[in-house]
């Protein structure tokens, strides 16, 4: 038997030796490799996310050594690096004594356009011959080339549609860096009257008032998804002191949607003039520019711009920066992109204060989407009577419809405000696809709600679906047919909403996986899923979680009794 002497020595923790430093140690090579990587670039905690996306880049994955020495040089707790390095989709965070991940990673979109089109088949098909120590197939959300379902990614190169051939095609050339379609560059904007209103602006012919004026006479809204009336946005803005920032809305992850990425990769420079009127007219000192980081070919072509621009002397009182997003939908909701730009997690924040008032790093902040932006320079030239006369049966001004699934001619289709699905359909999408008859359709992308083909002469526009539990949101209409499983397709949804949360309110997170759950088998229980609907709206923090149920609860509309 021990004595109790014996077993307070054996309890006792064991000293330290002198001059040892406390937690984990930085290891000497991974500092070096990372003080290398980094360079002369600050070290500013904004810019965490870019560094990261900088040692990704260069060793394929995100080990826990380079982390460490990460945090070292930036001056930041550990838990800081890994917390933001462990949020994102995107990065590949290796852990200690895991194993890389394969060299290169082929991602396969699972969102609705895409499953219509066959990407579960897909993925299944590329899992059989595929090399997994060469390869990593990871099932992915939206990529934003709906139109051209179903997509894949292999490394940074946009495989779409992709087949079996494609991929094997690429896998072969080793393509991964991203394809560059001609687009309209500083050169060619300018010689076509570019940046004379930004001009006409900076030299005085113009004021503020009057160019916020005429966005609220042409009807100009917020074409992200709410609607907000931009010249209002414009006078909240500059109510408040400076300094004050823009940040342009990039991020589109609504499955569904496509448009920024349309605009950004043909005529950038109407988005970036937009951007820098918007600029002028609140007076504010930086623009910011998050996109999302499933367009390298977007980031290539804005980086290329916008260093002319600076060498221009186009953005020498105002600069642009362009910042990457990592892989996640919660943050096109606009504060937690403002978190994301600032560097940490994308958790949407608590309103108010409204980020008009404390936003990009506590400063009043004007957030605009691409497409709105785009519309700035036209309006401010043409006038508002022009823009506004473009919409139909009352409505102001022309919308851009990304439209997917089962129509011949999917894409981005400028067409009148007010206009409704069958004739966007007739008119600008070449009617249904043959052999298909429209059901049903999704107004706004995922979290718009679905609507039956008896609603489909409704104008698509703001307003019109709210008195019936949906919305248009960012205008991503997806067409269902008579082929199509609505309980399929509310399942793809409201999965892809599960993934997505971020997990910071217990209703969204609990909430999604628990309606996921709820929907899995053939008979759905209508009022328990009504009560955690309600639950999900009333309490989640952000419009992720309260938009979640439409799927579902517009399905058990649509079905009636054969729930």
């Amino acid at each position: 038997m021990s004595t109790s002497a014996e077993t307070d020595d054996r309890e006792r923790p064991k000293r330290r030796p002198r001059g040892r430093p406390k937690g984990r140690q930085v290891d000497p090579a991974a500092l070096v490799e990372v003080e290398a990587l980094l360079g002369d670039r600050p070290r500013r905690r904004d810019l965490l996310i870019e560094h990261l996306h900088a040692l990704q880049d260069r060793f394929g994955h995100l080990s826990a050594p380079h982390v460490r020495a990460l945090a070292e040089v930036m001056r930041l707790s550990e838990a800081e690096v890994f917390e933001v390095a462990s949020f994102y989709h995107h990065f590949d965070l290796v852990k200690e004594g895991e194993a890389a991940p394969a060299p290169l990673t082929l991602r396969v979109c699972q969102s609705l356009p895409c499953m219509l089109a066959g990407a579960d088949e897909l993925a299944r098909r590329l899992e059989g011959f595929i090399d997994p120590a060469r390869v990593r197939l990871v099932r992915a959300p939206c990529m934003g080339r709906c139109d051209t379902a179903p997509a894949a990614m292999l490394g940074r190169n946009a495989l779409s549609p992709a087949t079996p051939d494609a991929v094997t095609a690429a896998l072969a050339a080793n393509a991964v860096a991203p394809e560059i379609a001609p687009y309209v560059d500083l050169d060619a904007y300018r010689a076509g009257g570019g940046y004379l209103v930004l001009d006409s602006c900076r030299a005085g012919a113009r004021t503020p008032e009057a160019v916020i004026a005429k966005l609220s006479a042409a009807g100009l809204r917020g074409l992200g998804g709410a609607g907000f009336p931009a010249g209002r946005k414009w006078q909240v803005v500059a109510g408040y002191p400076a300094p004050r920032y823009v940040t342009v809305n990039a991020d589109e992850g609504e499955p569904g949607t496509f448009k920024d990425r349309h605009y950004l990769e043909t005529d950038p420079h109407r988005v970036l003039e937009g951007a820098l009127v918007a600029a002028w007219a609140v007076a504010a000192s930086r623009v910011y520019i998050y996109l999302r980081d499933e367009y390298p070919a977007i980031r290539e072509i804005l980086a290329a711009e916008i260093a002319r621009l600076d060498a221009a002397g186009i953005t020498a009182d105002c600069p642009i920066e362009l910042r990457r997003g990592a892989g996640a939908y919660v943050c096109g909701e606009e504060s937690a992109m403002i978190e994301s730009i600032e560097g940490k997690r994308g958790l949407p924040r608590n309103r108010p204060p409204y980020i008009a008032e404390a936003g990009l790093f506590g400063r009043p902040t004007l957030n605009h989407n691409v497409e709105t932006l785009y519309w700035v320079r036209d309006i401010v030239d043409r006038g508002p009577d022009w823009f506004a006369g473009l919409g139909r049966g009352g409505h102001k001004g022309l919308r851009s419809y990304s439209v997917s699934g089962r129509v011949r001619e999917p894409g981005v289709k400028q067409a009148p405000a007010g206009i409704g699905l069958s004739a966007l359909i007739a008119e600008h999408c070449g009617g249904m696809a043959d052999g298909h008859r429209l059901m049903a359709f999704l107004p706004g992308g995922a979290s718009g709600g679905i609507f039956p083909a008896s609603m489909a002469d409704l104008p698509l526009d703001f307003g019109t679906f709210e008195p019936h539990g949906g919305f248009v949101g960012s205008h991503a209409v997806i067409v269902l047919s008579d082929r199509d499983d609505l309980r399929a397709v509310a399942r793809n949804l409201v999965a892809f909403f599960a993934s997505e949360s971020c997990g910071q309110c217990t209703p969204c997170r609990v909430g999604t996986a628990k309606l996921a759950a709820l929907i899995e088998g053939e008979t759905w229980d209508a009022g328990l899923l009504a009560e955690l609907s309600a639950v999900m709206r009333d309490a989640s923090i952000c419009g992720l979680g309260q938009a979640a149920p439409n799927p579902v609860l517009s399905v058990l509309k649509i079905l009636g009794d054969e729930q």
